[in-house]
């Protein structure tokens, strides 16, 4: 760490700076934007103090890098060869990774200059670089230059400020990540007030959607896996779109274009994504199918999955004995377990079991689990 000579601090000086440090300061109250307090700072250092060129840099989310967002004085670019730092490299990366201070009067006799040419044409002498930091975390580093030895008070002030700072950008930092959550879970929650066929046109936006029948109040899973289908749709080059209402089924019909060069590759992708699928449509008892029309410009998609059309809850479907006996077979008894603890007969729990199966339009016994425990009809 290179040092300023000693130097008495002279009162009256120290006073001067720090009054006008604190209407810098003052400037960043109610500002929630990290480039706007960084444009801030800069511009103050120019037209408040000896500084004839300042710079603040933001360390990445990654935190394995820093990018310039403000320069003042001398340069106002920010894409130049410096917009991008990675941590420990140059001056400004050895400050954020070390969380050290560097000051020097002596600027173009310091070893680690890269531009000695630069700082000489501009008659650069003196030089502060100082770490943001918030606790031990350090949020960016700021840079000031001067053509005169810089004062030891405007060093003292000037590291209260950089504390100033470090705090205004960290509040800056995360009034901006609950603006994003909260934008995120508004659009989230006004989505799924929508319609099933309003969800597909929100997904598939530049996809004709087509409704046949009347749309009906679905399982929250039947929503889901036809939203999940829709999804990996979105990529691909969907010519149209048909949710279908059946009696007791809801079916998802999709036409691709798939030029013959590109067949085997889409099909190729699909099956690939819906493998992962498919544990889901068993559950539901549903089936999904994928096919080529007979010109090989076409790929059709149909998803089937069967529903219960009752505006009612579809426990109500089942006897107070069923809902009983499936509590307790999705807290993992076995069937003569179960029959030990309601005091019946084992062939009883099997006929209610298979009676609840049948109710659920279920193909076996883990689909009407399935069916009860996603959508919250049993504890």
């Amino acid at each position: 760490m290179s040092e300023t000579s000693p130097q008495l601090i002279d009162g009256s000086q120290l006073i001067f700076y720090l009054q006008r440090i604190n209407r810098l300061a003052q400037k960043l109250s109610g500002c929630f934007d990290p480039e706007a307090i960084a444009n801030c700072i800069t511009n103050g250092l120019i037209e408040n103090f000896d500084c004839v060129f300042a710079r603040i840099w933001l360390v990445e989310a990654d935190a394995k890098s820093l990018r310039l967002v403000a320069s003042s004085g001398l340069s106002t670019r920010t894409n130049g060869e410096f917009a991008r730092v990675a941590m420990g490299s140059y001056k400004v990366g050895k400050i954020a990774q070390n969380r050290v201070s560097f000051l020097s009067n002596n600027l173009v006799e310091e070893p680690w200059v890269k531009d000695r040419d630069w700082a000489i044409a501009n008659k650069i002498q003196g030089f502060a670089g100082y770490p943001l930091t918030v606790g031990d975390r350090v949020v960016g580093v700021l840079a000031a230059f001067s053509q005169r030895a810089m004062a030891a008070e405007f060093l003292e002030v000037l590291q209260s400020l950089c504390t100033t700072i470090a705090v205004a950008l960290e509040m800056a930092f995360k009034y901006q990540q609950a603006q994003q959550n909260w934008q995120s879970s508004a659009i989230t929650q006004v989505f799924h007030q929508l319609s099933l066929s309003d969800q597909l046109a929100c997904l598939l936006n530049s996809v004709r959607i087509t409704l046949v029948g009347t749309e009906q109040v679905l399982p929250l899973s039947v929503s889901n896996i036809v939203l999940q289908v829709a999804d990996v749709l979105k990529p691909m080059d969907c010519i149209s779109c048909k949710l279908i209402y059946r009696e007791d089924t809801v079916d998802l019909e999709a036409l691709i274009s798939a030029p013959g060069s590109s067949q085997v590759k889409l099909q190729d992708t699909l099956s690939t994504q819906f493998k992962q699928l498919k544990p889901t449509f068993a559950c539901l008892g549903g089936t999904l199918q994928s096919q080529t029309d007979s010109h090989q410009k076409v790929i059709q998609i149909r998803l089937t999955i069967p529903y219960q059309a009752s505006s009612s809850p579809q426990t109500s479907l089942l006897s107070e004995r069923e809902q009983e006996i499936l509590t307790l077979l999705a807290q993992g008894l076995r069937d003569r377990d179960i029959a030990v603890h309601l005091i019946i007969s084992e062939s009883t729990v099997k006929f209610h079991i298979n009676n609840a199966v049948k109710k659920l339009k279920a193909q076996t016994r883990f689909q009407a689990l399935y069916k009860v425990m996603v959508n919250g009809w049993i504890e």
